[in-house]
């Protein structure tokens, strides 16, 4: 039995996938080589590119708002909000969110907000990993 999948397997075989080549003549050898050039203003990097509107980058919490009421960690699909019993606060844990949103949007004092930062790369894994714990 012949199917649809079959002819699109078949298809993708031959066809090559749309793909960004790049340039690998263009690939420097060393990486200070390619700083000096741009001290020296003979290369440029590239800006940054600009959030967009409506972004959902990483969570930003206010511990001296929250109150404790253990909302964000039931609605939380990825279990990234635990709380902490002795402080009455919780801590997100920045490297399982999902960044569906979901808790700031059930916070009743609106301590939770998704702030522009995208970037969640560090040299500190406490500093990626809990957000919040003063």
């Amino acid at each position: 039995m012949i199917n649809k999948m079959l002819f699109i397997n078949i298809k993708q075989f031959f066809k090559k996938p749309f793909t960004n080549l790049f340039p690998l003549a263009h690939i420097p050898d060393h990486l200070l080589a390619v700083l000096k050039r741009v001290k020296s203003g003979e290369a440029k990097l590239n800006p940054p590119v600009p959030t967009p509107e409506g972004f959902r980058g990483r969570i930003a919490y206010d511990k001296d708002k929250c109150i404790g009421c253990r909302l964000c960690v039931r609605v939380c699909p990825a279990n990234a909000i635990s709380y902490i019993t002795e402080e009455k606060k919780i801590m997100v844990h920045v490297d399982r969110c999902c960044f569906c949103a979901q808790c700031t949007e059930i916070c009743p004092v609106q301590c939770l907000s998704m702030s522009n930062e995208f970037l969640l790369a560090s040299y500190n894994r406490k500093e990626q990993v809990v957000v919040g714990n003063n």
